[in-house]
């Protein structure tokens, strides 16, 4: 339930941020930026999980296991629109 959670999570918070960063584009992203957002956001979420739960920060299924994945998403996903800009 955990991989299939912070694939949604991690997909989302990625195609969100590409989609609403600020900033002038220079084209409207295509469908080739989204599924790479939505790859980046995923496999920062689940990095994130895996390296709070691995230096004992929190353990599987804490609250603060999911924030740390919305914020590690959003974060890598408004540097990746950011550099893709």
């Amino acid at each position: 339930m955990g991989f299939l959670a912070f694939l949604v999570i991690g997909g989302l918070t990625g195609v969100f941020a590409l989609a609403f960063y600020p900033g002038e584009r220079k084209a409207r992203p295509k469908i080739k930026g989204f599924l790479m957002a939505a790859l980046i956001g995923f496999l920062s979420a689940l990095a994130s999980s895996y390296v709070g739960q691995f230096t004992g920060f929190f353990q599987s299924g804490q609250m603060l296991e999911w924030l740390s994945a919305i914020v590690a998403s959003c974060l890598v996903g408004c540097l990746y629109a950011a550099v893709n800009n």
